[in-house]
């Protein structure tokens, strides 16, 4: 018995989820949330149509795609989905053993993932791309590895109805039974879950006026702080 306990413990030591770490953790989720909102406007606005993080619309998308819809970029649809679900699948595989809550393993996968968008906005800075170029699809799969990781990151912290990523299941709860007569934190956590990816779109569309790079330069910088605050409040 002793040996099949050994075998399925966490590696690592877990943070317990105390009320104030919730709390910190639904903030936390709640900014990256509005940083996809970013990354979203950057990939389908100024990279040819192409969510890097909703991929519930790039796989109807590319279903339209293939059965004759045009000039929707078929390549790129299926490369950001391939790039999404390998960013989970290795996320997965880091967090197999982890503890429940935040630890190290989480506070290096979002660095990871800030790092990645970072790195991409310094390459469109330095090289520029066109959204016809191929080039674009190399970033566009990039970022969609970075939000993958996230995603199962998000996955793992478990903040109920803020995935970070998607809002469809948000957005029935909060239309199904979140008001009146529910919880109303729930009902507020919901809304500002939708509001702020709402937010983080406006902001990286606004921003691509200008250029592509600030944009995502913004979502790297939130995606850092995110992941240095959860690792030092985890850790106080």
């Amino acid at each position: 018995m002793s040996t099949t306990l050994d075998c399925t413990a966490p590696s690592e030591p877990g943070i317990a989820r105390t009320p104030d770490h919730q709390r910190v953790h639904l903030v936390l989720m709640l900014a990256l949330t509005f940083s996809t909102g970013v990354i979203d406007a950057v990939g389908y606005l100024g990279l040819d149509r192409v969510f890097s993080a909703n991929m519930t619309g790039n796989i109807v998308m590319l279903g339209m795609a293939l059965l004759g819809g045009e000039h929707l970029p078929v390549a790129r649809l299926a490369l950001a989905l391939v790039g999404f679900v390998v960013g989970a699948l290795v996320a997965g595989r880091v967090l197999r053993r982890a503890a429940p809550g935040w630890s190290t393993r989480t506070t290096v996968l979002l660095g990871i993932d800030s790092a990645v968008v970072l790195v991409l906005s310094l390459v469109l800075l330095r090289f520029g791309v066109h959204p016809a170029d191929p080039a674009g699809s190399s970033i566009t799969s990039g970022l969609a590895v970075a939000m993958g990781i996230q995603a199962a990151t998000a996955r793992f912290i478990a903040v109920q109805d803020v995935t970070t990523v998607v809002l469809t299941s948000t957005l029935t709860a909060l239309a199904a039974d979140s008001w009146p007569g529910g919880n109303a934190g729930l009902w507020y956590r919901r809304a500002a879950a939708i509001g702020l990816l709402l937010l983080g779109a406006a902001a990286g569309a606004g921003l691509l006026r200008w250029h592509i790079t600030p944009a995502l330069l913004l979502a790297a910088v939130i995606i850092g702080a995110v992941a240095v605050v959860g690792h030092r409040v985890a850790r106080s």
